[in-house]
């Protein structure tokens, strides 16, 4: 049995870009998503990936991925995903020896959020000074909530801005930690 789990968090300040390496760009989509389950298609470069994911329990949900090839994740993302498309840059920070790893979105939304992946939901992590709020139990930062929020995001609404990469504002109320710009 294949079990996830993580823990997400806001990211407070730019000051992990120091200590990243190079970023890989990421464009996952979801092929279906209810309160049980969900089925994600990513590509990354060369390598593609369908992950089916269960309800989060705690920090724990079932997690099952299996390597697919490339020219299948494109034929799924355009053929089942529609407009349900993430589009990020992943970057991999080590910090005390554990590796978080920093998404910055492009589509839908400019958002920065840190994950880090743990061997047990009590393991001890090392705060990084750039780390914000956790967000993991906030529904609203789930990826497939971030699509779906995306769709009530309109091109002439204000934008919020987190440190230096800028948000827009969905019609909902915004994260937590968000500033809304004069």
């Amino acid at each position: 049995m294949a079990i996830e789990i993580e823990r997400r968090f806001l990211v407070a300040s730019d000051s992990w870009r120091q200590l990243a390496g190079r970023g890989q760009c990421l464009v996952q989509g979801y092929i279906s998503h209810n309160e049980n389950v969900s089925i994600r298609v990513r590509r990354a470069d060369d390598r593609a990936s369908l992950t089916i994911k269960g309800k989060r329990v705690g920090l724990a949900r079932l997690e099952y991925e299996f390597e697919i090839p490339p020219c299948d994740a494109q034929e799924m993302l355009s053929s089942f995903c529609g407009k349900r498309v993430l589009e990020k840059v992943r970057y991999h920070v080590l910090n005390a020896g554990q590796d978080w790893e920093i998404d910055v979105f492009s589509r839908p939304i400019g958002l920065v959020l840190a994950e880090i992946e743990l061997t047990d939901p009590d393991q001890p992590i090392c705060r990084p000074e750039w780390l914000g709020d956790e967000v993991t139990h906030d529904d609203r930062f789930r990826s497939s909530a971030l699509i779906a929020n995306a769709c009530l995001i309109s091109s002439s609404e204000p934008v919020a801005n987190t440190s230096s990469r800028r948000m827009a504002r969905p019609s909902v109320a915004p994260p937590p930690n968000v500033i809304a710009s004069p």
